[in-house]
């Protein structure tokens, strides 16, 4: 027996977008940290490390998202580890997040000019001082528009965690959508919904390169 759309379900979907948004801003902080110390084994000194972090990096670039939310979600169950929806969603996300992150800021230190390593050996500078006081600073300036942008993918990728039942936006769509049978009302309004979320990010990111680079 299906029901009308009602503004209850627009309620629903609302509060459903909270749950978005707090699971990706979890993801990108959580995800942020992991990504740092990733990008810093690939810098390392250490060829081991190097090539540990490099596997890790295709690994988890190589394959879809929603195969590794599957394999955290119901593949751990075959080693006795069960856990619920949003831990999984968590930790996948976090994995997700970190890898690309850790490849983008790779790159940004990496990218810092030769001068800028010099210049803090002469200084006397330690390894750690080096880091933290001369590199990091630079390279996280210039990565600023990359790591906006990539929010906007860490946004995009929680619509995958319905298939695990985590209630974000499209697990509540189905939902409603299965009781009121009106799928072009129920999914035009997540795409509302998502448009406004990763519009602001989405401009945000296109500011930032044209201040940090010069362009008009």
């Amino acid at each position: 027996m299906f029901r009308e759309f009602a503004w209850l379900d627009v309620i629903s979907l609302l509060r459903a977008a909270q749950w978005t948004i707090l699971l990706s801003l979890f993801a990108f902080v959580a995800g942020g940290l992991v990504g740092l110390a990733v990008a810093l084994a690939r810098v390392s000194r250490i060829a081991a490390l190097r090539y540990a972090m490099i596997g890790y990096i295709n690994l988890l670039q190589g394959t879809p998202f929603l195969i590794q939310l599957l394999v955290i979600y119901f593949g751990l169950t075959f080693v006795g580890i069960r856990l619920d929806a949003w831990s999984s969603a968590a930790i996948a996300l976090t994995l997700y997040t970190s890898a690309f992150l850790g490849e983008i800021w790779r790159g940004c230190i990496e990218g810092v000019p030769t001068t800028q390593w010099e210049a803090a050996e002469v200084l006397g500078l330690s390894h750690f001082q080096k880091y933290l006081y001369v590199i990091l600073p630079q390279a996280l300036l210039v990565s600023l528009p990359a790591t906006v942008g990539f929010l906007v993918q860490i946004v995009k990728a929680t619509s995958l965690l319905s298939v695990i039942g985590f209630a974000e936006i499209m697990r509540i769509a189905q939902t409603i959508n299965n009781v009121t049978f009106q799928p072009f009302i129920v999914y035009g309004i997540c795409a509302v919904l998502y448009f406004l979320i990763c519009l602001p990010l989405s401009r945000f990111s296109v500011y930032l390169e044209r201040r940090l680079h010069g362009v008009a």
